[in-house]
């Protein structure tokens, strides 16, 4: 039997960056970025299911608690060098 849902799960801060990458996304013209229409259906829906979950998008430091979390999402430069040094031996 088929599942009815496909379930994903997110951090808070991977939440948080994507709720507010789609509210970009959709503030552009989404033809631009999604040439088929069916597309934007569950964008939409992804993006007011956020919207639902993450009380701290009206809060007065959004701007802080997002780059906090890009800051924690992003990987760390340290990482990024020892990757690189370790393709290299």
């Amino acid at each position: 039997m088929e599942n009815p849902e496909i379930i994903i799960r997110l951090s808070p801060d991977e939440a948080l960056v994507l709720s507010d990458w789609l509210e970009q996304v959709q503030m552009t013209d989404l033809s631009r970025l999604v040439d088929d229409a069916a597309v934007w259906a569950p964008l939409h829906r992804i993006a007011g299911t956020l919207d639902k979950s993450l009380p701290g998008i009206f809060a007065a430091d959004y701007a802080e608690r997002l780059e906090a979390a890009r800051s924690r999402l992003r990987p760390a430069l340290d990482d990024n060098a020892s990757d690189e040094e370790g393709a290299d031996a």
